[in-house]
């Protein structure tokens, strides 16, 4: 039982450190039966003709790599080469490329795409990511790119049944942290990751110490007080923000470039003069009002104005899709790498609606759509 539970919990692999064979090193951390995932001489392989394009068209490279191969392994074993880590929640040993080179590797078809300085910038970044559902898929993208080597996650919530519709994991990970399920996977993609985990969400507590380094954040969150107060932590930082929320196929994006002008208004003046302070004194039927104006309720698609009005009614929440939460996590990647680059991408809100782009609107519906807004109290 305490093995399983300390699978269950675990979150960062394990480094196998100091001299001797692999064997020797397994039984030193008493691993019990693991499973061995050496791919290494593969690796070495592919890293090799991505950094010597010209075999693409000339399969005679033997030669030239077997010369490669030993000034590598300087004439040892490859067991002693690059690194080896233990993932418990996997029950594997996995040989990886010494962290140089396993960036290369995992970056060369990035390659024009994205330029080795834009690269290197991007990769050498902090961010911080609020909110794991939406979140997840930013996070996740961020680091299939090539992005931010030390990474910040923060979520209360475990997972559940109903997140599986959206967020990228299986049935195994169900009453698991949000923060730890997103954690693990982004070790499985680059286990050389800085990744610090605040499980327990967002708090006045520890608000300071992870806006702490960021290079940007990513906001992804339902509480509308700590989406207020984050910001006014954020803005006289300088620290850029990004959000995207989903409305039914499409997103709404917002972006916010406090590391370009300290003086902006919060979410684009979008709240007025509320504060976060000001909504510990909202009442409770209000705050669902106050969270569609911050989402862009004015911007959203008929369907989804529709469920927002059947909460509680037919259905229990408002619902979300894969599809949408998969098009923010693409978004604000680009936008994420592409500010962390030095692009003047300005502040502002944008609507990528995909039903209105292959299914335009009806004048009925969007005469429904205004009645909608007009029954939710929003001009």
């Amino acid at each position: 039982m305490a093995k399983d539970t300390l699978n269950r919990d675990s979150w960062q692999p394990v480094l196998l450190k100091g001299t001797g064979t692999l064997k020797q090193k397994i039984s030193k951390l008493r691993l019990g039966r693991t499973q061995v995932n050496d791919q290494y001489l593969a690796q070495l392989e592919e890293w090799f003709l991505l950094s010597n394009p010209r075999f693409r068209f000339n399969p005679d490279y033997q030669a030239d790599f077997a010369k490669f191969l030993r000034k590598h392994s300087g004439g040892k074993n490859l067991d002693n080469q690059g690194s080896w880590f233990y993932y418990p929640w996997l029950s594997q040993v996995v040989h990886v490329l010494p962290d140089k080179m396993y960036q290369d590797l995992r970056t060369g078809r990035n390659r024009y795409l994205i330029t080795a300085k834009e690269q290197s910038k991007f990769y050498n970044s902090t961010i911080g990511i609020l909110g794991m559902s939406v979140g997840s898929h930013v996070a996740l993208t961020i680091v299939m790119t090539g992005g931010a080597a030390r990474i910040k996650l923060a979520d209360p919530d475990i997972i559940s049944g109903s997140n599986l519709n959206r967020i990228r994991t299986g049935v195994n990970s169900v009453g698991l942290s949000k923060t730890i399920a997103v954690a693990r996977q982004i070790y499985e993609i680059n286990p050389y990751a800085v990744v610090e985990i605040f499980p327990e969400g967002l708090q006045e507590k520890n608000m300071s110490n992870f806006l702490s380094g960021l290079d940007l954040l990513v906001e992804e969150m339902d509480n509308p007080y700590f989406k207020l107060k984050v910001r006014e932590m954020a803005k006289p930082k300088g620290i850029p923000i990004i959000m995207a929320a989903d409305n039914g196929d499409g997103i709404i994006v917002d972006v916010e470039r406090y590391d370009l002008n300290k003086k902006l208004p919060i979410l684009h003046g979008i709240t007025g003069k509320m504060t976060a302070e000001h909504l510990k004194h909202v009442e409770p039927e209000d705050l669902p009002g106050v969270m569609a104006r911050i989402a862009g309720a004015h911007l959203s698609t008929e369907r989804m104005l529709e469920s927002v009005m059947e909460v509680g009614k037919s259905i229990y929440s408002w619902p979300q899709l894969g599809n949408a939460a998969t098009m923010c996590g693409s978004v604000l990647t680009f936008l994420a790498r592409e500010i962390i680059n030095g692009a003047k991408i300005p502040s502002g809100r944008t609507n990528f609606t995909v039903e209105e782009a292959f299914l335009p609107p009806t004048k009925a519906q969007l005469k429904k759509r205004q009645q909608i807004l007009k029954m939710m109290g929003i001009r």
